[in-house]
């Protein structure tokens, strides 16, 4: 009964309450008894003891309700609850993967914050269809429509209004259903928050009520022809044509239903489950997930039925030490503990010892898994995020995930005390748990170097790192943290197209290829088309290029054999990985490669694998090398006083201010500041505002900066080589 089952995530800005909410729809749903506090550190999906001491989520944990349709039956709800902060975005996104729909939570109060386009993009990405959620409008300060203006303005959303407040602040009485036009309150005597009253609008809302019902109408006939043919005539609308539209319109990506309550106050959250049920898909209304055969890499797709070939993607590791935990959606077939399945992405064998459905670190066993279950499985040894399990007989290999580059590093340096071995394994796990996490060994200084997505997100890795080896958190000695260092990029300064002749004569055969390949940076724009053409296309075994390095075969007239044009690219996108003058990958390039030579004997696929290396050097050497830095968007929220000295402080960091905002006594500053100056900032805005301003991050572009500004790694070379 797949068209009973939702897979949804609750995505989020920090603080906006996603955690809160699905605390509250557990205990409306019957799963929990009591009802969970992030401030009391019992909920059930921040079970991690850093999320609980912190007061953040961190990592990604998954939930299963049951909950009823308007027909009395029950409607299986899996929720992953994701993380709101920027550094661990790579939670959302391979969440986002596999899932069906999506609730974007937002703050009534701070509106669309940075984050909520972040994960809103990422949704947007993977075509998932929304329900959006304005929380907390018990806060002082609220503004249910302000927040609605801001999804037009900063998603490029459609949202349709489905709920609306009564009252916002503490003068926050309820909620007023659109559809039906009833006023929902809660019954504030009622200690288990479970009571709600449905009564006709107060005098006082309906003029209110009735204009944005109007406006809601408009909204829904998009999807409708019937009920825009009603509402130009003037005729009643049902609550069944209303619901139908909602659905479709969401399903097909139209719009966005919006729905509003105060979660930590119990208004709104019932109906919220309902909305879910109403318009997000089952996995059956998606479209059959895209796959290519491992060896033909012909396209392939996978119906969501049992009696197709089980295919499934990982999407989650999580090391511990009885061996990883797996996270699996399930598209095709079904999945049997003690069954064996081909990692298509490795070629190897893999065999489930057993798997379970989560609810955050309690487990349960399942005996089969079938097309839209996501479970958790133990006894694969060689599968890891990202990874296709597939029928032996009938393999297919899943589109991986793609994550952010890390943006920041830092230096590892242990005692001497600690065991090695035991802390080189605990990095492995982490780096197995987190792919945006990364560790290499410097070949100069032979330091350790940890890179991730910002100060917050290596800060809480070491943390994860201190429990694993048995470090108490307040040692400061045994791991040490050095100077952060900035992830930059180069691309080439100007446009070069050249002719490269690569010879070699040793004795017997020898190696012979020349290849002309016009080198072009491209802007911001250039990328932007190319990555459109891309999506219009709808190939899935293309996809844009996440450095946006770009390979183009303009050869005519067979001046190079078709079989030498991959060695070609292969080894320009080799080269590319990094530069001879500066240690970091290039970005933002095409290789156009339009001419070539070759020779009857002498030519080989290694011949112009090596020419193209060679010519790509000589390129660097002409063209000249543009530096690029990690640049952010920055959002600071502060009290109005302390506006000018914020701005200011943000411009001697090389940032540029891009919007600045007023309402009820609170600015808000949007800027773009290079990461190199943003280290310690939080320590810079608590001095400067007396510890009342908050800000949030993330990344935006890559821009030049000059090489004397840069803090470059020792032994880069700054001049020839």
């Amino acid at each position: 009964m797949l068209d009973k089952v939702r897979n949804i995530g609750i995505m989020a800005h920090v603080d906006a309450g996603k955690t809160t909410t699905t605390e509250r729809i557990l205990y409306y749903s019957g799963t929990k008894h009591k009802v969970g506090d992030v401030d009391d550190g019992d909920t059930t999906t921040d079970f991690d003891p850093l999320e609980r001491q912190k007061g953040i989520t961190i990592n990604s944990a998954a939930v299963s309700i049951d909950w009823q349709d308007d027909a009395g039956n029950d409607i299986a709800i899996n929720i992953i609850d994701t993380p709101g902060h920027v550094d661990f975005t790579a939670e959302v996104e391979r969440s986002l993967r596999v899932l069906d729909g999506a609730v974007g939570v937002f703050c009534a109060k701070g509106g669309v914050e940075v984050q909520s386009e972040t994960v809103w993009r990422q949704a947007t990405k993977y075509k998932v269809p929304r329900l959006a959620y304005v929380n907390k409008l018990d806060r002082m300060g609220a503004n249910f429509w302000a927040c609605v203006e801001q999804m037009k303005t900063k998603l490029h959303a459609n949202p349709v209004v489905v709920t609306i407040p009564a009252g916002q602040d503490d003068k926050l009485e309820g909620i007023i259903d659109l559809i039906r036009m009833k006023l929902i309150t809660r019954n504030l005597a009622d200690k288990t928050h479970r009571e709600f009253y449905i009564e006709d609008i107060p005098e006082k809302y309906r003029e209110e009520a009735a204009k944005r019902r109007a406006e809601m109408l408009d909204g829904v006939s998009l999807a409708s022809d019937e009920i825009m043919e009603l509402v130009l005539e003037g005729k009643p609308v049902s609550e069944e044509m209303i619901r139908k539209a909602l659905r479709k319109g969401t399903l097909e990506n139209t719009f966005t239903p919006v729905h509003c309550g105060s979660s930590k106050m119990f208004h709104g959250v019932q109906q919220l489950l309902d909305l879910v049920v109403d318009c997000l898909p089952s996995p059956l209304d998606r479209p059959p997930v895209d796959a290519t055969h491992p060896k033909t890499k012909e396209h392939e797709v996978r119906k969501p039925d049992a009696s197709e070939p089980m295919s499934a993607l990982a999407f989650k590791t999580v090391a511990e030490t009885n061996g990883d935990l797996v996270y699996i959606r399930v598209y095709s077939g079904e999945l049997k503990p003690g069954e064996t399945y081909t990692n298509t992405t490795t070629g190897k064998k893999e065999r489930i010892a057993r798997f379970y459905r989560m609810m955050g670190d309690k487990r349960i066993s399942l005996e089969k898994a079938g097309p839209g279950d996501i479970v958790a499985a133990m006894g694969l040894a060689d599968t890891f995020t990202g990874n296709t399990l597939s029928d032996p007989d009938k393999p297919v290999a899943l589109e991986a995930i793609q994550f952010p580059k890390p943006v920041i590093s830092q230096s590892l340096t242990f005692s001497k005390q600690l065991d090695a071995g035991k802390v080189g394994e605990a990095l492995n796990r982490l780096v197995r748990d987190d792919p945006t996490l990364k560790t290499h060994t410097d070949e100069e200084t032979k330091d350790t170097i940890i890179s991730g997505m910002g100060e917050l997100h290596l800060e809480i890795s070491i943390e994860k790192l201190k429990r694993a080896v048995n470090i108490k958190q307040e040692d400061t000695e045994s791991v040490k943290l050095g100077k952060p260092r900035v992830a930059y990029r180069q691309s080439l300064a100007k446009t070069v197209d050249f002719e490269y002749k690569f010879q070699k004569q040793t004795g017997g055969r020898g190696k012979f290829a020349v290849i002309a390949v016009k080198y072009t940076p491209l802007t911001p724009e250039q990328i932007e088309e190319k990555v459109k053409e891309i999506v219009e296309l709808n190939d899935p075994k293309v996809k844009p290029d996440p450095n946006n390095v770009y390979f183009v075969n303009s050869i005519t007239q067979g001046a190079i054999d078709k079989q030498y044009i991959p060695s070609v690219e292969e080894g320009l996108r080799e080269e590319a990985k990094k530069g001879y003058k500066y240690p970091f990958p290039f970005v933002d390039l095409e290789f156009d490669l339009h001419f070539g030579k070759m020779h009857d004997v002498d030519s080989s696929q290694d011949a112009f694998y090596l020419c193209a290396r060679e010519a790509f050097r000589e390129a660097q050497s002409k063209a000249g090398i543009q530096l690029l830095e990690p640049v952010m968007k920055v959002v600071v929220v502060c009290p109005k006083d302390y506006q000018g000295s914020i701005t200011g402080n943000i411009s001697s960091k090389r940032g540029v201010i891009e919007e600045t905002s007023e309402e009820y006594g609170v600015a808000q500053v949007s800027a773009k500041v290079p990461l190199a100056n943003l280290f310690g900032y939080t320590s810079d805005l608590r001095s400067a505002t007396k510890g009342q301003a908050s800000f949030s991050m993330e990344f935006s572009h890559y821009a030049p900066v000059p090489v004397e500004l840069a803090d470059l790694p020792p032994g880069t070379v700054r001049e020839g080589r």
